[in-house]
């Protein structure tokens, strides 16, 4: 798993624009884009409204247990998990080694068409976050965390 993506504002704008138009085709109320750790990386629509924090923890850690249930059948990872409930279902995908897919509907689309559109949205999003990710970081002053004194220093000459 790698913790060094940094997504600037035109990556944000260019994933916002994927997450958007895959709500649109694929009448789903929610999508999170999520790393395999949990972390949510972006969340359109309804999830808004929603625990995201949660979901996207709970989810990554359903899709990764089931990473040794596709070794035992000889499969490296099952590549979609679909949970479907009585009002609202869940349709959770691979984007690349180290994101996740999230999709959250209702009876408003189907199964099959949730498939179909976060293909093609995860395709889109593999293809900016390996943009992001060959990006050389930014180095310096500015792009180290702060120290201790540092912050100590930022919170005492702060405006009041």
């Amino acid at each position: 798993m790698r913790h060094d993506l940094v997504i600037h504002e035109t990556d944000a704008a260019r994933i916002d624009a994927v997450l958007e138009r895959f709500l649109g085709d694929s009448s789903s109320a929610a999508v999170l884009l999520i790393d395999r750790s949990g972390e949510p990386l972006a969340i359109a629509g309804a999830a808004r409204t929603l625990d995201t924090v949660s979901i996207a923890a709970l989810a990554a850690g359903a899709f990764s247990s089931t990473a040794a249930l596709a070794r035992l059948l000889g499969e490296s990872e099952f590549s979609v998990l679909f949970h479907e409930g009585l009002k609202e279902s869940l349709h959770v995908s691979t984007v690349d080694d180290d994101a996740i897919l999230l999709a959250i509907f209702d009876e408003r689309t189907t199964v099959g068409m949730v498939r179909l559109f976060a293909r093609d949205a995860s395709q889109g999003l593999g293809a900016i976050l390996v943009e992001a990710r060959r990006r050389p970081r930014r180095t310096g002053v500015l792009a180290a965390p702060l120290t201790p004194e540092e912050a100590r220093s930022a919170i005492r000459q702060r405006p009041a």
